[in-house]
């Protein structure tokens, strides 16, 4: 069967789908002795697909692995660095790490902590960072000063950033500080560049921490589940993987959607 050669290669756990697009433009990736092109397709059994000369086997695609892992601050949600500060891959053991193909779902900031994605999975990458899909994500925010009822109002409505409203969002007070911080949980259906710093610091209450506890329902400290130090990873329970699965065959308007078409 015929597939996008960017498919399979994070299919075959040589590259996220995005890196492999850029291997492609930069003329890595051949198809049966030729450049390929991007958006060009390739059948596994009978085409020969080789990356920086090194022919690739279908045989050798890796089995599918999905991670939790509690993002440290100053970690770049990143494979690799050309300033060599550290990733999320550096965090993970050499056998995660090297040939698997795994890479983070979707980005936290630098500063950022907490829970975070990495899948080798490259058709469930696709969808859960597809701007038209919306799975809720959990943060716990400290924000300078006491914001009102009627700022925070606003920031449940929708703020304008870059000339377009943020979609509602569920703000809830945790607590009060007495050094002029509050924790506010915040909870997200869309992920915007810097969305929750862009928004607090135009209401006027910068962000001081920025802390994401769950994605959907998977949880960073579960109750039954071993508590991830910062740093730590954990494979994803079946549970866990099957809700993310099912994400697969689902759309806001009520549609069935496979996986074949998110994963083009």
């Amino acid at each position: 069967m015929d597939e996008r050669v960017q498919k399979l290669l994070s299919q075959w756990g040589i590259a996220s789908r995005r890196q492999a697009e850029q291997m492609i433009l930069a003329g890595r990736v051949q198809l049966n002795g030729t450049i390929a092109q991007l958006g060009q397709k390739a059948n596994p059994v009978v085409d020969r697909v080789a990356v920086d000369g090194v022919v690739i086997r279908p045989a050798q695609r890796p089995a599918s692995i999905y991670l939790l892992m509690h993002k440290p601050a100053g970690v770049l949600s990143t494979c690799t660095d050309p300033w060599r500060r550290t990733t999320v891959l550096d965090l993970l053991p050499p056998s995660l790490s090297e040939g698997q193909g795994i890479h983070p779902v979707g980005r936290l900031d630098a500063d950022s902590t907490g829970a975070l994605l990495l899948t080798n999975d490259g058709a469930l990458t696709f969808y859960l960072t597809h701007p038209r899909h919306h799975i809720p994500k959990t943060y716990e925010v400290w924000v300078e000063g006491y914001p009102t009822e009627s700022v925070l109002q606003q920031w449940r409505q929708g703020v304008v950033l870059s000339g377009r409203c943020t979609l509602p969002t569920k703000v809830t007070v945790l607590k009060d500080s007495p050094h002029r911080k509050t924790l506010l949980q915040v909870v997200l259906t869309e992920g915007r560049n810097r969305q929750i710093r862009r928004v607090a610091e135009q209401l006027g209450y910068p962000v001081l921490q920025l802390h994401r506890t769950a994605i959907g329902p998977i949880q960073l400290h579960a109750s039954g589940t071993n508590q991830l130090a910062s740093g730590q990873h954990r494979p994803l329970k079946d549970s866990e993987i099957r809700f993310l699965n099912a994400q697969l065959n689902l759309t806001s308007e009520g549609e069935t959607v496979t996986r074949e078409e998110y994963s083009r």
